[in-house]
Order: structure tokens, then C-alpha cells, then sequence
């Protein structure tokens, strides 16, 4: 029998990580206590083996805002514009960490929602790696299962068009609706580091979304993407220490800068990125 989308996720959310990995994950767990439900492991650090000096990604799913903070600002910020983002250092290794509740994780890995941020980020490869119990890790499976289908619906099907090219053409749509520092072809070469992976998903993912949905207005997603993208940044001039470092470290390494903060910007993150914004769209650093 072929596969489902949702037994594929399964299986790869499934796969084993570093244990370093998994130990920065029950930490992070730890941190936000009862609340915790689940910790997924995603971004480019999932192809590494050598993880030290790099700067890892998850998400920390919680059963609600309220009971994951010890100060109400934060739960009601992370409510407002969700997630939060917070860094964190463990065992030699750092990292940040998105907090989403189940019910936002679930709403933003479907067709319901217009921002790209999450589903964009879940339609590609990821790792569960912590989970409170087998309730909460069926519903992250079902959260992210909904993803590779949202990213294929909106980006819609275009007539003659080869698989892997609608994967590509749908990442490069959500690259162009947030403030993204990337090199040009970046989208491109999410689909080539594993070809295998999507040539695997495609007939299910594709059978799952039939018929095929609207695509949508991506000029009004790009609109509101990138102005979501600043009011985070916003947020995280509160909520994330260090913010300004990283936002540089971010850029240098995806877009081949070589961004030194002055020490007025490292007090003043958003400050910082404000200032530094128009130079970095002009030199095409973010888009």
C-alpha cells in the first residue's frame, strides 16, 4: 500500500539525532516544566554532524501560553505574535528556540493561515525528538503532516509542471513573503540537498490535497510577511538577549556579509536592525 503523508512524517519525525541534541531538547523541555508538550528539531544544523559553533533550531510546542511563562507579558506577547524566541546554551552547544501552543502549531501548519513562517519551515525535513507523552506526539505528527500539503496548495499547480519544480517554485514563493537572509537559489538548493526525500513525498503529499486549492494572493502574503517579520523582530528586541548578535551572525552566515556590530547596536537591537536594514536590502543581503 502506498504511503501516507502522515505515515511519512511519522517516520522521519522519528529519526534519531545527535544525543547532544536530544539532551538540548529535554532541557528545553525542563525549562517551561508541566506545560511542555513537545521539542522538534528543524533547520539547516539537521544535515551537520559537526554541530559545535553553530546555532541550533527548534520549537518548543506548550499546552498553553499562560502556563508556560512565569510572567504574564510573555504569554500574552507570545499570544499576540506568536512564537516567542528565545536563545539557549546547553551542554557545550547553543541554540534558539521557538514557543508555539498546540493549537497555534496546529492552525499554522494548515491552509487556514496566510503565514508562510511555519508550514514553510515543517514541509521540510524535521526531528521530534522530545515529547511529553504519546498524545502529544500524535498531535505533533498531525500538526506537521499538514504542512507539505499547505506549501503545495498555496504555491498552487501549474499545468506541466514536474514535481520537484512545484517544490521549488512553492519554497521560493515563501522565501519572497518574509525578510529572509539568504543567497539567491537558496529555495532551490532546500529541494536538492535531498532529492530523494521529495521525490518520496510528492505522490502522497499531491494525492492529499486534491482537489487543488487556491493559491491565494502572495502579493498580500508578502505583504503581511514582511511586516510580521519586523513586528518579530520588534518583539525579539524584548524577549530574545543577545538579539542583535545573532540577527548579524544570522546574516553572515546565510548571506556571506561580514556585518561588526558597534557597541550602541549590541545595546539596542532594534535599533541595530532598523539601521541596518535599508543597507542590507539594497545589497540584496535579505530580501
Amino acid at each position: 500500500m502506498p504511503e501516507t503523508t502522515r505515515e511519512l512524517v511519522e517516520a522521519e519525525l522519528g529519526q534519531p539525532v545527535d544525543r547532544r541534541v536530544a539532551g538540548m531538547a529535554e532541557a528545553i523541555a525542563a525549562r517551561h516544566g508541566a506545560a511542555s508538550r513537545a521539542v522538534l528539531f528543524y533547520g539547516s544544523c539537521l544535515r551537520e554532524r559537526q554541530l559545535d559553533g553553530l546555532m541550533l533550531d527548534f520549537y518548543l510546542i506548550v499546552s498553553d501560553y499562560a502556563a508556560a511563562y512565569d510572567k504574564a507579558w510573555l504569554a500574552k506577547a507570545n499570544a499576540l505574535i506568536p512564537p516567542n524566541v528565545f536563545p539557549f546554551q546547553h551542554d557545550g552547544l547553543a541554540a534558539k528556540y521557538a514557543v508555539l501552543s498546540e493549537a497555534d502549531f496546529h492552525r499554522l501548519n494548515g491552509p487556514e493561515t496566510r503565514s508562510v513562517s511555519v508550514w514553510a519551515r515543517f514541509a521540510q525535513p524535521s526531528r521530534l525528538v522530545w515529547a511529553a507523552d504519546a498524545a502529544a506526539r500524535s498531535a505533533a505528527v498531525d500538526a506537521v503532516s499538514r504542512a507539505a500539503p499547505a506549501l503545495l496548495a498555496a504555491a498552487g499547480k501549474v499545468d506541466g509542471e514536474a514535481a520537484l519544480d512545484w517544490w521549488r517554485r512553492a519554497f521560493a514563493l515563501t522565501y519572497s513573503a518574509e525578510l529572509r537572509a539568504e543567497r539567491k537559489g537558496r529555495a532551490g538548493s532546500v529541494i536538492d540537498a535531498d532529492i530523494a526525500r521529495y521525490e518520496r513525498f510528492s505522490p502522497a503529499v499531491i494525492a492529499s490535497i486534491e482537489p487543488i486549492m487556491p493559491g491565494g494572493s502572495w502579493a498580500r502574503r508578502r505583504i503581511e510577511g514582511k511586516l510580521l517579520s519586523v513586528l518579530r523582530l520588534a518583539k525579539a528586541s524584548a524577549t530574545y538577549a543577545g538579539g542583535a548578535e545573532y540577527i548579524a551572525w544570522k546574516i553572515n552566515r546565510h548571506a556571506g556579509t561580514d556585518i561588526e556590530l558597534k557597541p550602541w547596536q549590541k545595546r539596542h537591537p532594534l535599533l541595530a536592525a532598523i539601521s541596518l536594514l535599508p543597507r542590507l536590502l539594497k545589497s540584496g543581503a535579505i530580501r
